[in-house]
């Protein structure tokens, strides 16, 4: 599944319209604060005022600022060669002091009350003061917002942090956005993409209606392995295997044992098969083959989980491999500490593998160490009586420009012997 189309600039052709990056490049910093903050609560989703304060009084909290804390410690070094750009206070300002920047603030918000305007006036304010990249951390909303501002017209590079991300102008982590931001600033990334900008509504998504639009594109720096696909849906004609593949998972149920089944079509049939209802986009339990919670969040799993062992069924994005961190917050890293990570039953129909392209599967759960307990590889229900194992990965597993983009070339000496 294609992610992006071919951009009719290269990043040498953005450095002759801006100007070489030197001690004066600027980069624009834009933080959504109340990105994802309703993922591990359950609501699906951040958009409008209600269901933010919703959220807030289920006791969420925001985590795009950490997300962006990920993304700009990678460009530390870089911190004395460029102009940091950004907003007031939480919507980037924070994060970059809390990084070591000393950045230059422009426009002003009113502080727990930034909108989709905010994010628009940021870009346009920036763009007008010729930026070479503008960092975003959000989710698809945020996306949609800065394609509405800026569309095309210079390169951005988001920072994942929202609930559900079906855009494809997203790295894989935060990490792995820094990375990447690393080296397209040090002219070490020469592909620019135009990438597809995605949104649901949200309102039809919590009514399990999901259909992505495309609301345009924007230009995005370009390693494959460090950008995240757009979602793919599921392929009709799947049925019989998503079938064995319930057969297989119900087969193997203990008694006195959760089953924390995550969301997706691929999982449905589980509950279907038992006689149950699913929540398509949300996570239900199961125990001794009744349910017990439906659409769960956080706060009721581990509730759950304080009285009886279980096992989390979750099943990979399709053209994204996520398996956890991608609309399914509400199974949080103290979820899967508590459940165990040998707990954790991976289902996929081998189309789905397949769309991979031999990509691993990918873990994002805005905890290191969680994800650390989670690399590797991990057997996969494929069928009944079929297991694959396949790859896990996890926070962008490079740790410098030169595993990205290789060694920088030798200086050669001049033809006298000097320097």
């Amino acid at each position: 599944m294609s992610l992006a189309r071919s951009s009719p600039w290269t990043a040498a052709g953005w450095r002759a319209r801006f100007g070489s990056f030197d001690m004066t490049t600027r980069v624009g910093l834009i933080v959504n604060p109340i990105a994802g903050i309703g993922g591990r609560v359950g609501l699906k989703g951040s958009d409008g005022l209600e269901v933010q304060q919703r959220a807030r009084e289920l006791g969420a909290v925001s985590t795009s600022l950490d997300r962006a804390v990920q993304a700009l410690r990678r460009l530390a070094p870089l911190k004395d060669k460029i102009d940091l750009v950004t907003f007031p206070s939480e919507m980037g300002e924070s994060a970059a002091r809390a990084c070591g920047f000393h950045p230059t603030v422009i426009g002003s918000i009113h502080p727990g009350e930034t909108t989709g305007q905010d994010t628009q006036n940021a870009a346009c304010m920036m763009r007008e003061m010729s930026v070479v990249l503008i960092l975003f951390a959000g989710g698809d909303g945020t996306a949609r917002d800065m394609c509405a501002a800026i569309g095309t017209t210079l390169p951005v590079l988001g920072i994942p942090a929202g609930v559900k991300i079906h855009s494809a102008v997203y790295a894989i982590t935060p990490a792995a956005a820094g990375e990447l931001a690393n080296a397209y600033l040090q002219t070490r990334v020469a592909t620019l993409c135009e990438a597809e900008v995605m949104d649901v509504d949200e309102a039809a998504y919590r009514q399990e209606i999901v259909s992505p639009r495309l609301f345009g594109y924007m230009q995005i720096p370009f390693i494959q392995h460090l950008i995240q696909g757009r979602k793919s849906p599921s392929p009709v004609g799947e049925q019989a295997a998503l079938e064995s593949i319930a057969l297989a998972v119900i087969e193997q149920m203990q008694a006195d044992r959760l089953y924390i089944v995550g969301p997706g079509t691929t999982t449905r049939p589980i509950l279907t098969r038992l006689g149950l209802p699913k929540t398509l986009i949300g996570v239900d339990v199961v125990l001794d083959k009744q349910l017990i919670a439906a659409d769960a969040n956080e706060a009721s799993l581990l509730r759950l989980l304080s009285s009886y062992p279980a096992t989390i069924v979750v099943t990979p994005i399709g053209g994204q491999g996520y398996l956890l961190g991608r609309g399914n917050q509400q199974i949080s890293p103290d979820v899967i500490r508590q459940t165990g990570a040998k707990n954790i039953l991976v289902v996929s129909t081998l189309h789905k593998i397949h769309t991979l392209s031999g990509r691993p599967f990918l873990v994002d759960t805005g905890d290191a160490q969680v994800d650390q307990l989670l690399v590797g590889y991990i057997q996969v229900v494929t069928g009944y009586d079929e297991r694959v194992i396949y790859k896990v990965a996890g926070a962008v597993s490079v740790t410098t420009i030169d595993d990205i983009v290789g060694e920088p070339p030798a200086r050669q000496p001049s033809p006298d012997g000097g320097a």
